[in-house]
């Protein structure tokens, strides 16, 4: 089993950093593909004023006040190393940059701190793959 895999089988709870309120983006469509596959999805944007997907959003991941398995990460890679670091303070379990987001530097930070990592892979794909097996 690999990385992704692993992550998917033991994960409930997915905080999706840059989770947009548009339907027509990314970061929605995976969001809502995971919620409807029975994860528990929390939106963190600053942006976001109300709901989205029926659930509350958080302007940091440090004003989750619930435990999160994996953050899943929709910004520019630029802005993953801050995230990264959030991730490692709230405890989580994994850090996912998804599909075209990678930063080495990061990574390696947060496999240091305990967490498992995946970058360049978009967890609704993994997890489709995932169910064919």
């Amino acid at each position: 089993m690999d990385m992704a895999e692993q992550i998917l089988r033991d994960s409930k709870v997915i905080a999706v950093v840059g989770l947009s309120d548009r339907p027509g983006r990314p970061s929605h469509g995976v969001a809502r593909y995971m919620q409807e596959h029975g994860y528990r999805i929390i939106p963190v944007n600053p942006k976001l004023t109300g709901p989205v997907l029926g659930e509350q959003p958080y302007a940091r991941l440090e004003d989750v006040p619930e435990r999160v398995d994996v953050v899943d990460i929709f910004r520019r890679a630029v802005d993953v190393p801050p995230v990264v670091d959030g991730a490692i303070r709230i405890g989580a379990s994994a850090v996912w940059m998804q599909l075209g987001i990678s930063h080495g530097e990061a990574g390696a930070k947060a496999e240091a701190a305990g967490l498992r990592v995946v970058m360049d892979k978009c967890m609704a794909i993994e997890h489709r793959l995932m169910r064919g097996s």
